[in-house]
């Protein structure tokens, strides 16, 4: 690609952006971390009390680019089936002779929507594990690839227990970053509540293709970061570990750390940030910032923390303190 080609590709990223806020009014960090996760080629958990416009706003992102979107509502008597799809006995009407014929389900669409996918049995939310990790779906022995790029966003509500099956760690481990919504500012909600509860209504047009999400994913890996940030990272990842840290707070806390994949996740991640930001090289604000949606879910608190409602973001923060930096790294 030329220099021309790629500032003509990362010109579309403030166009998405443009389109999506013509409707979702605020949460400009939590539109970024999902851009983020586009970029970096992942999944995303979106958690957030209802009425944050967590479904609203993956249909928007969907309406905002060139693909096809499907939104599945979990429920507890939803099968695997239901969503991977299931083979149909037809018959040729030429020749007369019955064959098994793959319909597919909701899952083979480039975004799809899991929504609430807590309250569907882990049965059910192991279907996905497939899907999200390696991009293709088997069924009866024959594998099928799931259409490029592929896209899931999960959403899950936190305050309601009753009826819910808890995701387990290795499937959270799948999701590259853990989204938490809060709730508006004052003026943002006065915004959203004179934009819909009138007459007038926004229209989102498609701002970038599917091929243009997958080239800005090959530039994202091509996004450069220092040696001396690396070897942070990865000393980050590693002091989350109980058996490996010198942080006393991460030992009496926390029972296990984060694995591998969560230092892929951040360098990933922090890539996708700065290229975000129309930025070629990594710094430690990138990191700082994706640290937290890339490790709470990664990191498994102990009952002590749980009894002195210590997160797993106070965690996160007290091991950014922790860690120091070097000081040839950009900040």
């Amino acid at each position: 690609m030329t220099e021309q080609d790629i500032n003509q590709l990362l010109g579309k990223l403030p166009q998405l952006k443009q389109e999506i806020q013509k409707v979702i009014v605020g949460q400009e960090q939590v539109l970024d971390e999902v851009l983020i996760t586009l970029l970096a080629g992942g999944h995303g958990l979106l958690e957030g009390v209802p009425g944050l416009a967590k479904t609203l706003l993956v249909r928007t992102l969907s309406n905002a680019m060139d693909l096809s979107f499907r939104r599945i509502q979990f429920t507890p008597d939803l099968m695997p089936t239901d969503i991977l799809g299931t083979e149909v006995l037809e018959e040729d009407h030429a020749t007369g002779k019955r064959f098994f014929k793959f319909n597919e389900g909701p899952i083979f669409a480039n975004i799809v929507l899991a929504d609430e996918i807590n309250r569907t049995p882990p049965k059910t939310q192991a279907a996905l594990l497939e899907a999200m990790q390696e991009y293709e779906v088997t069924y009866a022995g024959t594998t099928y690839t799931l259409p490029k790029p592929f896209f899931l966003l999960a959403t899950q509500n936190p305050i309601e227990q009753a009826g819910t099956y808890p995701l387990p760690e290795a499937q959270l481990d799948r999701f590259l970053l853990y989204i938490k919504i809060k709730y508006p500012t004052e003026l943002e909600e006065l915004n959203i509540l004179t934009s819909t509860t009138g007459t007038r209504q926004s229209q989102v047009y498609p701002a970038i293709s599917g091929e243009e999400i997958l080239q800005l994913r090959q530039l994202v890996r091509e996004v450069s970061i220092s040696d001396d940030l690396l070897t942070y990272v990865n000393q980050l990842v590693r002091a989350t570990r109980p058996d490996t840290t010198s942080s006393e707070h991460i030992k009496s806390y926390v029972r296990w750390g984060a694995g591998p994949r969560a230092g892929q996740a951040l360098i990933l991640t922090s890539k996708a940030r700065a290229l975000l930001q129309g930025r070629f090289a990594v710094t430690a604000a990138d990191v700082y910032t994706m640290a937290f949606p890339v490790l709470r879910h990664r990191i498994l608190v102990n009952f002590t923390a749980e009894a002195e409602r210590i997160t797993t973001d106070k965690v996160v923060e007290e091991l950014l303190q922790h860690i120091k930096l070097p000081k040839t790294v950009l900040v």
